[in-house]
This record gives structure tokens, sequence and C-alpha cells, in this order.
């Protein structure tokens, strides 16, 4: 029996996602204190998040603001390219979509600076 050709199909195979994770502008889990705050642009709207206790965070802007939420106590799952795969050991990634602990998924991330707690207090 012959073998059905893959080749026609669309997206990307997983082995090709991973490899280029390690190339990507990221902020993870790991390197922010308590205090720290990330300001993040997406496509679509301006983003401020505060790490307030180990995996909680105050969101503002975007989102938040438009539902009259602002600051928001929440925490956030990771990060996806638009679907369904999550990298849950980044909190923002430029290129990726952030996706917030109520399934509420940023567009694509364009730019991420990092405000260390220890600078403003």
């Amino acid at each position: 029996m012959p073998r059905p050709d893959h080749s026609s199909r669309l997206g990307i195979a997983l082995p090709e996602v991973l490899r280029g994770v390690g190339e990507l502008s990221a902020v993870n889990r790991s390197e922010l204190m308590i205090g720290d705050v990330m300001l993040i642009r997406t496509r679509n709207s301006l983003y401020t998040i505060r790490l307030t206790g180990r995996g909680c965070y105050h969101a503002t802007g975007g989102w938040f603001d438009r539902k009259g939420l602002s600051p928001h106590p929440i925490a956030i799952n990771g990060c996806t390219w638009g679907g369904t795969l999550i990298k849950v050991d980044i909190l923002a990634a430029c290129g990726l979509c952030i996706e917030f602990s109520n399934r509420v998924v940023t567009s694509p991330v364009r730019s991420i600076v990092v405000l260390r707690a220890a600078t403003f207090n």
C-alpha cells in the first residue's frame, strides 16, 4: 500500500519549532524577582505586568483596560505560537502570544522591557 504524501501539509513540525525557541528574545519565568515589571508591546496593545508573588502578577493595559479590570491579579500560563502549543517557562517572547490564566491570549509580542524592582525601590 502506498504511503500518503504529507509534503503538501501546511504548518511547521514540532522539532522545527523547538529549534527556533532558543533564538527568541524572551523573558523566562525564572528571571523575574518580586516587584519586577515587564512593559510589553504587542501588535495591538501595551501591557504592564508586575510580579507580585510566586506565579502571581498584576496586569494592566490591553484587554484588562478594555474590560475595566486594571490592575488585575492573574497568572501567566506561558507563550504560544497562536495555537495550542504552549511554552510554559517563558512569560513573554517576541513573536509569540502571551496566554493568561483566564485564557486571554494577546496578539504577538513586538517588544519587551523589564524594569527591575531594585532600580526604583
